[in-house]
């Protein structure tokens, strides 16, 4: 009888669609403008605008505009001048470039497990898992809500040459007890992929909280010369100086970001709104139906970048998908652990159980989540989820 009602949803309905990136501003003006600017390429105008508001936010030393948050990411290991026998410490609940911008540099990896309320990095279990070896800990405010910040930070201060890196590709303007996430680490990388909160297509940014590594970042950032020092008239000619690579954001990209950084105040509305009105439909739902919604603790504020429910189990959640996929609604899965994928296990200096890892991403589910996701189409969704977990209901 349930699978029944699924196979006769009508036929004429349209997809909702997981995400669809949406122009909110003066994107395309700003991309005319810098077209006929004539200047294309990195370190432009448009790329210095965007930086400035980003710096403002978090309060750093520097932000400097990448290609996108994988290449922030190994900006920021070959800063750490990593060398053989050197650790650093990710999740596994995480997406591959975590690990591998650091592997790319020659550390080690160890893989960290998840705590199950905000799904980011367990104190408990890096407490176990730092030693000598250790140079870096990689934490994700997964969802947009900030990890246990504290416990890490209490773990850590027995450790203060270890380095704390956060991968903010979710948590843009979202903030732990007041602090912005992106200055809590010494280094930050931020994503502006076309799922996330402000996208230009392909594009990220590294932020530099510590003055110290600015210049330096600066020299590896322009392909491993002074060529900034040069533009700022502090040397009369710039020469190869250290290693580095070509990381700078065209500034056709930096313009279509600037017309969203713009309305961030309208996108995190519209956003949180939505996070609001998937609460207040689904939590009521939760005991009834046998699944958890989402949690943000109190003392976080979030960057409302996705909207996830879990699920009793991996079967049940499978079932679910397929359901909703069925009936044009297009949620998702997301991150395999890392610790269990071949290319984490030969990066990894030792095995390491991620028990909370396997099983979120086993029965984890989000929900489409989009600026322009309208409230015909949000109530869809959850009447098709609600739909599809009672007709999975072990007691049908």
């Amino acid at each position: 009888m349930a699978q029944q009602q699924f196979d006769d949803q009508p036929g004429e309905l349209r997809d909702v669609p997981f995400n669809v990136p949406s122009v909110v501003g003066r994107e395309l003006d700003h991309v005319q403008e810098a077209v006929r600017s004539g200047h294309l390429s990195s370190g432009g105008a448009f790329a210095r605008r965007t930086a400035e508001i980003l710096a403002a936010d978090t309060g750093s030393a520097e932000v400097l505009m990448t290609t996108s948050c994988t290449a922030a990411l190994e900006l920021s290991a070959m800063l750490m001048d990593l060398q053989e026998g050197d650790t650093v410490i990710v999740p596994s609940f995480t997406f591959t470039s975590t690990g591998l911008a650091f592997a790319r540099q020659g550390a080690g990896l160890l893989f960290c497990d998840i705590e199950p309320l905000t799904l980011g990095l367990d104190p408990a279990h890096l407490a176990t898992l730092l030693d000598e070896h250790v140079r870096a800990v990689v934490i994700v405010h997964y969802a947009g809500v900030a990890c246990d910040v504290e416990g890490i930070r209490e773990v850590l201060a027995a450790w203060p040459d270890v380095r704390l890196v956060e991968d903010n590709a979710h948590g843009l303007f979202g903030a732990w007890r007041g602090e912005p996430l992106g200055s809590l680490g010494r280094f930050a990388t931020l994503s502006f992929h076309e799922t996330k909160n402000f996208v230009c297509g392909e594009g990220g940014a590294l932020v530099l909280n510590d003055e110290e590594d600015v210049d330096r970042a600066r020299v590896l950032y322009d392909k491993g010369t002074n060529r900034h020092a040069f533009m700022l008239g502090q040397v009369d000619k710039y020469t190869w100086k250290d290693t580095g690579s070509s990381f700078g954001l065209s500034d056709v990209l930096a313009a279509y970001l600037l017309g969203q950084l713009e309305q961030r105040e309208l996108v995190q509305g519209r956003r949180r709104r939505l996070h609001e009105r998937y609460e207040a439909a689904l939590a009521p739902l939760t005991g009834e139906l046998e699944f958890e919604v989402m949690r943000v603790p109190e003392d976080r504020q979030a960057a409302h970048h996705m909207y996830y429910v879990l699920l009793p189990h991996r079967d049940r959640r499978n079932d679910v998908l397929e359901l909703m996929r069925k009936a044009g609604v297009q949620a998702t899965f997301h991150y395999q652990p890392l610790h269990t994928s071949d290319a984490g296990r030969a990066f990894a200096v030792r095995p390491t159980e991620c028990p909370v890892s396997q099983d979120v991403s086993d029965r984890l589910l989000r929900l489409p989540f989009y600026n322009d996701l309208s409230d015909p189409d949000l109530d869809r969704v959850v009447a098709t989820f609600a739909d599809a977990c009672t007709a999975t209901l072990p007691t049908r």
